[in-house]
């Protein structure tokens, strides 16, 4: 069982096009697949229990968010995007206006949707490196119609925030992290995440 992520290198030859690379994630439900721009394949192992828990705090909550709201829908971390670039990502947890899903065709929303969501979160589990977290989420703010990422390290208790064309943001140890004006009263309590 892997208890770390690798990357794999494709040669020209043997890259796989977009339908293929979804077809071989689905092959591997168990892990969790990206592809960069480059064509690198990122193989990611299951989240332990317990940060699958913390996972699966914030999809809810921001699951019952969206409900209420009704503006948009939300997406779990088995989803995945193609971005501009051709990277194929899986945010942890995400966001997107119902007016920007329903451009798409029903063939593109069934597949690894060519699109990026408005808002979206990654979770640091304890085995991935902060730094390729921290570009991953600089690569989405890149992206056309996001609005806000946050980047969530319970190791050290840090919410990094990120807004496209802007700094990079760090809240020490919040109690709650607020997605207004980017989400309408959108808050995520940081109780069960910590």
């Amino acid at each position: 069982m892997l208890s770390s992520s690798f990357v794999i290198q494709m040669p020209p030859s043997m890259q796989m096009t977009d339908e293929q690379f979804f077809e071989f994630c689905q092959v591997n439900r168990e892990l969790r697949i990206e592809r960069n721009k480059l064509g690198e394949i990122s193989i990611m192992p299951p989240t332990g229990s317990e940060t699958g828990y913390r996972g699966g705090n914030i999809f809810g909550q921001l699951w019952v968010w969206s409900e209420q709201d009704g503006t948009g829908i939300c997406f779990d971390s088995s989803t995945g995007f193609t971005l501009s670039t051709g990277a194929k990502r899986s945010p942890d947890a995400s966001w997107m206006k119902l007016e920007r899903w329903n451009t798409l065709s029903s063939e593109q929303q069934q597949s690894f949707a060519p699109i990026c969501p408005d808002f979206l979160v990654e979770l640091r589990s304890p085995s991935d490196n902060l730094q390729p977290l921290k570009d991953k989420m600089v690569e989405y703010m890149k992206e056309p119609g996001v609005k806000l990422g946050w980047l969530i390290d319970r190791k050290y208790r840090r919410v990094y925030i990120y807004h496209p064309g802007q700094p990079e943001e760090c809240l020490e140890s919040p109690d709650k992290v607020s997605a207004d004006p980017a989400l309408p009263r959108f808050v995520l309590n940081m109780s069960k995440i910590w």
